[in-house]
């Protein structure tokens, strides 16, 4: 249990601006892709940690076995906007030090909140298929980044995130949800271009675009790879007409309200870091 002196301490972390380069928001556009080493640190990790895993376990306690699952459901135990579910959390999650992170790689004025979501790959557990998550997104512009942070360091046994680099900028694989289809799919279509695939140091967050490609391979230790993500969009972010039936239960379930051609200002999509606050 922290103290209070520790926890102002590392609720001021949470706030504190990171200083990115140039160079890194260049990165970041010709690559779809960022890792940040030290963008949090150890203790603020662990204190968050503790509350995240707990709700998980709560929250996912009604799982079915591994082996009567699919691949997807073998690729993580998956918990959504658990922000609702926990106060720790939501502090956790509104913090401003990754939403301005986010905002400047998108190079918007502000972002919303998306959705978060926890991906507990278990012991055991399988690969992460390839995918691009906005597929599932019903929303108007590429303006969209999410936010993969480790809640311990991941060596290649755990099965960290890779990227294809570039793969924002392909239209290929746009209409495949993620499955065993658009793993074998994407791995073929992807094979000539460089991946980025290496272990996760303690407090290092990677950020990708929302049509980047992505996987992970299998957890082969005894211990669950513990992440929390977020969703970021731009904060002038509209919905988009769905185009499949994933984005339609999206809309639903996270634009409660909203109708196509408005800005996603739903009470689930609260703006997190804007510099127009400062105006």
């Amino acid at each position: 249990m922290l103290d209070t002196d520790n926890l102002e301490v590392i609720r001021h972390e949470l706030d504190e601006p990171f200083s990115l380069s140039a160079e890194q928001i260049e990165f970041y556009r010709e690559n779809g892709y960022l890792k940040l080493r030290h963008a949090l640190s150890p203790d603020l990790l662990e204190h968050y940690r503790r509350a995240i895993t707990s709700r998980v376990k709560e929250l996912s306690a009604d799982a079915p076995p591994m082996e009567q699952r699919n691949t997807y459901g073998k690729a993580f135990l998956q918990v959504m906007n658990l922000w609702t579910e926990s106060e720790v959390v939501k502090e956790f999650v509104f913090g401003k030090r990754l939403a301005r992170i986010a905002s400047q790689l998108m190079e918007t004025s502000g972002v919303r909140i998306y959705h978060d979501q926890a991906l507990y790959k278990e012991a055991g557990g399988g690969i992460t298929p390839w995918h691009a998550d906005q597929y599932y997104w019903p929303v108007s512009t590429e303006k969209t980044v999410t936010a993969w942070i480790p809640l311990q360091a991941t060596p290649m046994e755990m099965g960290p995130l890779a990227f294809c680099e570039k793969s924002h900028r392909f239209q290929l694989g746009r209409d495949l949800e993620i499955s065993d289809e658009s793993e074998m799919t994407l791995k073929e279509a992807l094979h000539s271009y460089r991946l980025e695939e290496s272990a996760f140091d303690l407090g290092e967050v990677s950020f990708h675009a929302g049509w980047t490609f992505h996987r992970a391979g299998a957890n082969t230790t005894d211990r669950p790879r513990e992440v929390m993500t977020i969703i970021y969009m731009d904060e002038d972010m509209q919905l988009m007409a769905p185009r499949n039936k994933n984005q339609m239960a999206d809309w639903e379930r996270w634009c409660p309200g909203v109708q196509v051609g408005e800005t996603i200002n739903s009470p689930l999509n609260p703006i997190l870091y804007s510099v127009r606050a400062k105006a």
